[in-house]
């Protein structure tokens, strides 16, 4: 338990559990660390205090945990990890409302489906292989001055500014039931370029998630994006687009950026129902 201190009715110390793993492929094992405590702190502050200490609660010297994280300012979506058994930012994570929520001690995990790298840090390069995959960028075939672009409704980009703001933190597809970890070992006799050929194959044909289905929506939106708007189209109907979300909501209710995500998963699957109608009329 968190010793209080009487006289200010705060904590003196917190405890803070961490899930770690040594490398890919390892088995994981669980930590306490105990620091004393600051107001104001976020989760990022409590690992730069373990990582002062290097050592657990009960003085056994230990290698600082690994975490990544960018700008701390919820805005490069590095930091995610599970808080407290939720999938979140640890740079908005505040201490104080996760002890209010519990004030035995914070629950600090890797993402849970992505493999883990060491500790905190995992490999999400399957959650930008799907931005690719949907071509979630706005084609340039020049840099020469071609004039004023197409003008757009402010309605329209009402529509578009909250898609926006996605910054790939991979939130909603830890969160997603349809998302599953996708984990390869290298063979002995296969070559590393192999192996790359191999895992990509395995996640072109796993669901593409809530972020790629939404970034489509956002550059089929765009005035010079929707030129290749039927390509973006053809990705979502392909094996583990549109047609394997089964729309339980959990990308929604735990998006940091709060992005209609069901809104735009609802958008793709009337776009690509008619784009696949027209397709047949076309043969």
């Amino acid at each position: 338990m968190i010793a209080l201190d009487p006289a200010a009715n705060r904590p003196q110390f917190i405890n803070v559990r961490v899930k770690r793993q040594d490398g890919p492929g390892q088995e994981p094992y669980w930590q306490l660390f105990k620091i004393d405590y600051e107001p104001e702190l976020n989760v990022i502050s409590v690992l730069q205090r373990i990582a002062a200490l290097s050592k657990t609660s009960d003085g056994k010297k230990v290698t600082p945990v690994v975490w990544d994280c960018g700008c701390l300012e919820e805005v490069c979506g590095a930091c995610t990890m599970q808080i407290n058994g939720r999938v979140r930012q640890s740079c908005s994570a505040l201490v104080d409302q996760l002890l209010k929520d519990n004030a035995d001690e914070i629950v600090l995990e890797p993402m849970s489906k992505f493999p883990v790298l060491r500790d905190l840090m995992v490999d999400r390069r399957r959650l930008f292989k799907a931005l690719e995959k949907v071509k979630a960028w706005v084609p340039v075939d020049s840099y020469y001055n071609m004039g004023p672009g197409e003008r757009q409704l402010r309605a329209t980009q009402e529509q578009n500014y909250p898609l926006s703001q996605c910054m790939s933190c991979g939130c909603c597809v830890d969160a997603c039931p349809q998302y599953n970890k996708i984990e390869l070992e290298r063979k002995k006799d296969e070559t590393e370029e192999e192996f790359k050929k191999r895992e990509e194959k395995a996640w072109d044909k796993a669901f593409v998630g809530p972020h790629a289905i939404s970034q489509a929506m956002l550059f089929n939106n765009h005035p010079t994006g929707k030129s290749i708007a039927g390509e973006r189209l053809d990705a979502l109907t392909a094996p583990g687009g549109i047609q394997a979300c089964g729309n339980a909501q959990n990308c929604v209710a735990v998006c940091p950026k709060e992005i209609p995500l069901t809104t735009s998963i609802a958008r793709a699957g009337r776009a690509t129902t008619i784009h696949t109608i027209k397709k047949w009329f076309e043969k």
